[in-house]
């Protein structure tokens, strides 16, 4: 399983579809808004903790085609499907990796981002909390979104029309926790809410996603 996670950090890095692919689109975004809203930093700061969630949704979103389809197309999802370790095994190794090569890095970045949206100073706590709580929802999420389609000819589109929907409660929570804490306001229950969908989604989805693999590769 170590085995399995490793190389996929390591085509993940190598392919560009992860880390950097992921890294420079939240970034864009971010240096954009300004210009689309004006640079005024009252109004930068009040839409700053959907802003950035917003863009960590999209970021993830545009790699998770690659999760499983190139081992689709070589013939080593086959592999991997009769190997002796669980296929749910697979399914969570292959998440884990796409959360370090892009969810991870978005966490890092950020506060440095938050700076140009001029957020609040107490929100950046609770802006790297909620994005190490939330970002393996997406990826785990997306992994099953990806699982659904995978073997379908131009499938990264109705993989994207599956999986948003299913973003949109971490989304939601997720904003409104840095909000709260931004203004001062208690946390307790935005967060609760959404650690537990990171923890459902961590311990379900891969067997919903290996079963949609089954089916898949009949």
């Amino acid at each position: 399983m170590i085995r399995l996670l490793w190389r996929d950090l390591t085509l993940g890095v190598r392919a560009g579809g992860g880390f950097g692919l992921g890294l420079g689109f939240f970034l864009i975004l971010v240096t954009l808004v300004p210009f689309g809203v004006g640079p005024n930093a009252e109004n930068l700061a009040v839409i700053a903790p959907g802003i950035l969630w917003i863009g960590a949704l999209l970021a993830c979103l545009l790699s998770l085609d690659r999760i499983f389809a190139l081992d689709f197309e070589d013939g080593s999802l086959d592999l991997l499907a009769t190997a002796p370790i669980p296929l749910e095994g697979v399914v969570a190794m292959k998440a884990l990796a796409h959360w370090i090569t892009t969810g991870l890095p978005l966490v890092v970045a950020a506060p440095a981002l938050g700076f140009l949206l001029h957020l609040d100073g107490a929100a950046y706590r609770w802006l790297i909390i909620t994005l190490l709580i939330g970002t393996p929802a997406l990826s785990f999420i997306g992994a099953f979104g990806a699982a659904l389609t995978v073997g379908l000819k131009r499938g990264g589109l109705l993989m994207s029309l599956l999986v948003l929907p299913l973003y949109i409660p971490t989304l939601i929570f997720g904003a409104e926790v840095v909000r709260r804490g931004a203004d001062g306001f208690l946390v307790t229950t935005p967060l609760m809410m959404q650690a537990g969908i990171s923890a459902g989604s961590v311990a379900l989805l891969p067997f919903a996603a290996a079963a949609a693999i089954r089916i898949a590769l009949r």
